[in-house]
Formats: C-alpha cells, structure tokens, sequence
C-alpha cells in the first residue's frame, strides 16, 4: 500500500487484511517498519532535536504542565512535596510523568513552526489523512476512524505513566496508538507499553522499537514502566488516539 501525505508515507507491503486477523486476537498489535527508513530516521532525528517540551504530571488527581526551567528551579521544599505526592498518589491512583509537545494543539491552533519542527507536523497531517484512516480503519475493523490526535513524548529516566483504560466519557476514542522513535532500545531499560489482564498480571508488553506502531482499541488497561536509571537514553515517541469525530 501507497500512502502519501504531508511528506510522510506508509511503508510500501503494508497488508491491513492480514494485520487485522492479527488485531482481532488481542485487540492490539505491534506493527514495525511502519514508514519508510529514511521519513523514520528524519522523524526521530527532529524528536532527538530542538523540540519545545514541557513536564506533564498528573498527581494527587490534578494534572499540571510546568516549563523545563520552571521545574528546574522549584524551591527544594516545594520539589520535595511534589515528590512525596507522587509516593503517596501512587500506592492507589492514575497518575504519570513525562515530556510532551502536544503537536494537535500547535497545528490545529495555525501555529506551525516548520524547519526542524516540520517532520513532526508531517507526522500530524499522515495520521489525519484519508487514506491512512482508512488504513487503520481496516485494520481495526472499525469504520469510525476519522480524525487522531497526537502528542510528541520524551520518557527520561524516573518518567512513567501508571495503569489505566483510557476510556473518558466523550471523548469519542476508538483506538491508542504510540509511534516509537527511539533509535536503539533494551526491554530491561523499562518504558514498555505493558498490557495488564484482569488478575493484575502483565499479559503482554511490547518494547519500544524504532519506526514501529503500537495500537490498541479503546478500552484495555495499560500502563508505561519506569525508565530504568541507567537507560542510554530518552524514550521518543508520537502519541494520541484515533476518535470517531474532532473533539
């Protein structure tokens, strides 16, 4: 399958017949070699580059979004608490924390910046073009699929994001997706995209491998581990969920 959109294509051998007996197991697949080599090694070369990230937290039940320098220099005692609310929040609720650019919001508002941001806006417009709708559509086996939402991460060590399904009420999504960009990575590393079955087990967890699509219909309890101190390096991946209609 041909697919071209904003720069960015589909990786030609692409079968969504066969991908989607695959997806229907599980509800959820690991799909590599998604775009072609070098649109991949552009994408992660602009992730690993000048991008405009913030802290998103969610603790305590609130969800916060703090400027990397503002998070620097937060006052030792105040640091401290928000740690201890992480300690605390995580013996029961949702909670996470990690980098993002929430690259919907800069497109979607006439804010694109081009340049080296260009390959990750590129990103946007091949997730929300009609053939790749249709694409994942088919695979799915779903028809709704028509508009995606999407986010640019960075999981550095410390960062996770705790179990959780994903289901909100009207917010109208169908499927997750996350579309991994990190050159090189170790499954002992942590930030696998972990699956939990109803006994609290982890039933399946993928890695992330570069140039490869996670999706996984909505509803499924997941969750992101730790990055392990010791990891060589961030975890860089474009994230969202397909929804049937824009919010």
């Amino acid at each position: 399958m041909s697919l071209a959109a904003g720069g960015l294509s589909l990786a030609g051998g692409l079968d969504p017949e066969r991908l989607a007996g695959a997806f229907a197991r599980h509800g959820r697949l690991h799909l590599p070699g998604l775009l072609p080599a070098p649109q991949a090694k552009a994408v992660g070369q602009a992730l690993a580059g000048a991008v405009p990230w913030h802290k998103s937290m969610h603790v305590g039940g609130k969800s916060y979004d703090f400027a990397l320098d503002t998070l620097a220099a937060m006052p030792a005692d105040r640091r401290a608490a928000l740690d201890a609310a992480f300690v605390e929040g995580g013996k029961s609720g949702f909670q996470y924390q990690f980098d993002a650019w929430r690259l919907s919001d800069v497109v979607e508002g006439g804010q694109r910046q081009g340049g080296a941001l260009a390959a990750l806006e590129a990103v946007y417009d091949l997730l929300n073009s009609e053939a790749f709708l249709g694409f994942i559509g088919a695979v799915a086996r779903d028809a709704r699929a028509a508009y995606a939402d999407a986010q640019a991460t960075r999981y550095r060590p410390g960062d996770f994001l705790t179990a959780h399904d994903d289901d909100v009420e009207g917010k109208n999504r169908l499927l997750a997706y996350v579309m991994n960009f990190t050159p090189a990575w170790r499954a002992d590393w942590g930030g696998l995209l972990a699956f939990h079955d109803a006994d609290g087990h982890v039933a399946e967890a993928y890695t992330p491998s570069f140039n490869a699509l996670n999706i996984f219909r909505v509803p499924q309890v997941h969750s992101v581990t730790q990055v392990t101190s010791f990891a060589a390096g961030p975890r860089l991946s474009i994230t969202g969920w397909i929804r049937e209609r824009r919010p």
